[in-house]
């Protein structure tokens, strides 16, 4: 399978708010605003646009990522940089062919590459271990609202990275 990647592009824009719309239409555990998500965090100071990529199958976009910058505030309230993987989306007829791990795989290539320490996700506890993700309560990392500890889970970039404190998500995230 020959998936190219390419950071998200303004011509895609409509087909991507699509992609994430058909993604999500069916999960139980979504609320089906994951497009609006992404168009906020694109218009916020969380946005990299170098982590936003689009994923192309025999020139079909099928499917996309984005990670956006957050922080972790630690007890003595320094804050230290990190990465929000949200969300992941692959057209629902395309999905299990290894599209989504591949996107995957690819922006935290690319988050590493550009010295971001750590990547933080809230997802499901059977699909990123894959990846390396553990639970953060590992780390003494938290939410500031409750979610199952399996679901909320962290990835060192960096060794070390990860210090004990408390997830600030943008206001893009409207937590």
């Amino acid at each position: 399978m020959d998936i190219q990647f390419r950071q998200e592009a303004d011509e895609d824009m409509e087909t991507i708010e699509n992609v994430i719309v058909k993604a999500f239409q069916k999960e139980e555990m979504s609320d089906q605003t994951e497009h609006e998500l992404v168009k906020r965090i694109r218009q916020s100071e969380a946005y990299i646009p170098e982590l936003a990529l689009s994923a192309f199958l025999n020139g079909t976009l099928a499917g996309h990522i984005m990670l956006s910058r957050i922080e972790i505030e630690q007890p003595d309230q320094t804050r230290i940089p990190s990465l929000a993987l949200a969300p992941v989306s692959v057209l629902p007829t395309l999905q299990g062919r290894g599209i989504g791990t591949a996107l995957i795989r690819e922006v935290l290539q690319r988050a590493a590459s550009a010295g971001h320490p750590s990547v933080i996700v809230l997802g499901h506890p059977d699909y990123y271990p894959r990846f390396g993700f553990q639970p953060a309560s590992g780390f003494g990392v938290r939410v500031p609202f409750d979610v199952p500890d399996e679901a909320f889970m962290a990835l060192e970039l960096e060794r070390g990275a990860l210090q004990p404190g408390i997830i600030r998500y943008s206001a893009a995230f409207q937590l």
